[in-house]
Parts: structure tokens; C-alpha cells; sequence
């Protein structure tokens, strides 16, 4: 492989920007038990707290997103005001619209439109936090869906949510932007109201240039090229962001590149051949993990170094070469040009990087040696522990 220009992929990496999920930084589980470890924070301005480190270590994650109702506060204006001084932003709000009893059926989709009233005042409530943190993105999720043949009208159902869409997109502000998620299944298993990305894009077609799709790496079948869907969303402008995290079987939420570190790598090199790097390009990289059994923060500082790898790796690429090769039918040799970029050992790179805007190479090593989780340990005894929930 030649030599790349190092000065433009330490540009790239110096300017990446990952957003950190406020409830990576709570207890999480499984649907059997939720495990609680010492330390963890016990309110929104804890959990920022701990962001605070992670970017400190890492220098590549400013912004955390929130949670509604889990990061419910008084005064979000000084929420805004709280994350600033601790070097951090707000970023993608998350709607909630899954954990009540009314949504048993549904929340946007639910037949009952008392109950599809309730969950879109949540949505607009979610919008007029935005505008108090200066949040760019509302991020929507839902559970939506049916369990059984005949449950309810899959047309209808469609309708209901085109609807409700429509009403909050109507709702945003300029520079505002909404971004909607798609999950294969869980927790309904016949009918997901939003299943895949095709879903999605027919509805963030129709809404309009505000509207967007995330792609969460877990939410796909086995065997799903998801580097295709990257690569396809971005071409029609249509892709909006990510949420990082790896799988085994179905929506494990491990830690980014863990499960799979060479599709993490696909997807990323997808992101830099189409231009998806760039601040015009607007995508929202972030992650969305639950840390079950290991501690939270030098998880999460894990993860983005995963993802920080992956784009290294990424932008080595010969692309003059791939694309030589491309066109000649030269498969093996197309192949070769990017397991050249796959095989190489980014890490020293990102050391220098690191090295260079002052901080530590290692900033795992950087984290253990600060104290904090000593300090957290013993400073955050009593009260009530975030979670799922809380």
C-alpha cells in the first residue's frame, strides 16, 4: 500500500465527532435483571459529569445526548448551561413513547387516538426542549407494532403514523431536523410499524429535507449488508446519523466494533467514499449501548476508539487503487486494496494524533490513572441510581 497523505487523515480524525448516550452512563441489563454498579450517576448532571471525562480523554465526543422523560429537568436552559462549562453540548434529544401502560398497542400508531394524541405531545414536548438546549435533532424510535395475525390494519397503522409525523415535522424549527429510527423486531413480533430503512425513507421522503434516517447498527436481520443501506442512503442526501453499538444474534447493544470490527470498517469506508465525514454531510455519529456487566465509562471510551479505528482504517484506503482495480474487473486485487487498509495497525497513528492536540495516547490507561471512578465510587453513595427509567 502506498503512503498516504497523513496530514489529511490526521485532519479527519482531529475533526471526528462521536455523541455519547446520557444513558450509556446509567445501570442497564437484560430483560431479566438490571445490574447496578458503584458510582454510577444519579442525575442528568452526573451523567454530563462523566461525559465530561470521556471527552477529556478522548477529545472527540463534545455533545450528549438526552433521553425524555430519563433526563427530565426543571431548567433545561441551565442544563445547556451546566454542560457548557464542563467543555460539552446537548445534542440529539431521544423521545420516549415505549414505557407506558397506554402504549401497550402502541403509542403513534395506536387505534385509540387519545392514546396517539398523548405520545404527540410528547414528541412536541421533545421539540420545545430542543429549542431550550439548542439541539439540532429529535431522535424517534418507536415500539410500535403488533404480535399477532389480524391484531389491527397494517394500512392503517401506517396512516396514523404519517400522520403524527407530519404534525411534529410541521413543529420544527429552523436548523431542526428529525431523525427516525427503524428496528427489524422487539418488542412486537408479527408487525413492527417501522421495520427497515426503506420504511423509514418512504416516510422521511414524503415529510421532507428535515427528515432523516438512522441507521442503528444492531437493528438488522443476519447477514444484512448494512454498508449498502450507508452507502445508498447517503447517495439520495437521506442518511441523518448512527447509532454505534455491535451484535451477535439481535439487539445486543455491545459496545461499537466489538462483535464485528471488520463491518464496522465497511460501514465507515462507505461513510468517507461518500463524503459522509464532512460537517456538510451533517450525519450524527453516535453511540447507543447498554454497558450490562462491564463499567460504564471505560466502555464508552472504549467504543469510541473503536469507531475512531474504524474511520482510520477507513481513510487509508487507496482509492485511486480500488477504483483502478474496479475497473479493470481486478477482484482480488480490489479486495486486496482494502484488506490492505483493514490489516493495518491504526493505533499508533491515533496515539500521534492524540499526542498532538495534548492528551494522552491511551486514554483507557489515561482514565484508570485520573481517580475518577475512586472519586464517583465513594462520592455517589445513596439516592436513586440512573437507569431504564430513571
Amino acid at each position: 500500500m502506498p503512503d498516504p497523505d497523513l496530514s489529511a487523515v490526521k485532519a479527519a480524525l482531529t475533526a471526528q465527532r462521536i455523541e455519547t448516550p446520557s444513558w450509556g452512563y446509567g445501570n442497564s441489563g437484560t430483560r431479566f435483571k438490571v445490574f447496578a454498579q458503584p458510582g454510577v450517576p444519579r442525575t442528568p448532571e452526573e451523567k454530563l459529569d462523566d461525559a465530561a471525562r470521556v471527552h477529556e480523554h478522548t477529545g472527540v465526543a463534545p455533545t450528549v445526548a438526552l433521553h425524555i422523560p430519563w433526563d427530565r429537568v426543571e431548567d433545561y436552559g441551565a442544563l445547556a448551561a451546566y454542560a457548557q462549562e464542563r467543555g460539552l453540548r446537548l445534542g440529539t434529544v431521544n423521545a420516549n413513547v415505549f414505557q407506558d401502560d397506554d402504549y401497550k398497542l402502541g403509542s403513534v400508531t395506536h387505534p385509540d387516538a387519545s392514546v396517539r394524541r398523548k405520545a404527540l405531545s410528547h414528541l412536541l414536548e421533545c421539540v420545545d426542549i430542543m429549542d431550550a438546549t439548542g439541539s439540532r435533532d429529535l431522535k424517534l424510535w418507536f415500539a410500535d407494532g403488533t404480535n399477532y395475525p389480524g391484531q389491527d390494519d397494517i394500512r392503517a397503522r401506517q396512516d396514523r403514523l404519517a400522520e403524527v409525523l407530519s404534525e411534529v415535522y410541521a413543529r420544527l424549527g429552523d436548523g431542526q431536523r428529525m431523525l427516525l429510527e427503524y428496528k427489524l423486531f422487539e418488542p412486537s413480533f408479527y408487525t413492527t410499524d417501522v421495520p427497515d430503512w426503506g420504511t423509514a425513507y418512504a416516510h422521511c421522503l414524503r415529510l421532507g429535507p428535515k427528515a432523516q434516517v438512522v441507521v442503528d447498527t444492531g437493528h438488522h436481520a443476519p447477514g444484512t449488508n448494512i454498508e449498502f443501506i450507508v452507502a445508498l442512503l447517503l447517495r439520495e442526501g437521506k442518511l441523518g446519523g448512527f447509532d454505534f453499538n455491535s451484535r451477535f444474534y439481535a439487539d445486543d447493544d455491545l459496545m461499537a466494533g466489538a462483535a464485528d470490527p471488520f463491518q464496522l470498517f465497511r460501514i465507515m469506508y462507505e461513510v468517507v467514499r461518500g463524503d459522509g465525514l464532512s460537517e456538510a454531510a451533517g450525519i450524527a455519529f453516535m453511540l447507543d449501548q447498554c454497558h450490562n456487566i462491564e463499567p460504564k465509562i471505560p466502555a464508552i471510551i472504549r467504543s469510541v476508539m473503536n469507531v475512531q479505528e474504524a474511520t482510520a482504517k477507513a481513510l487509508l484506503v487507496d482509492r485511486e487503487a480500488l477504483a483502478e482495480a474496479q475497473r479493470s474487473g481486478d477482484v482480488l486485487g480490489a479486495n486486496a486494496v482494502l484488506m490492505d487498509a483493514y490489516d493495518t495497525d491504526v493505533r499508533p497513528l491515533l496515539a500521534q494524533v492524540r499526542e498532538e492536540s495534548g492528551r494522552d495516547p491511551d486514554p483507557v490507561a489515561a482514565y484508570r490513572r485520573s481517580g475518577w471512578a475512586e472519586k464517583i465510587t465513594e462520592g455517589r453513595k445513596g439516592g436513586q441510581q440512573a437507569g431504564w427509567g430513571a
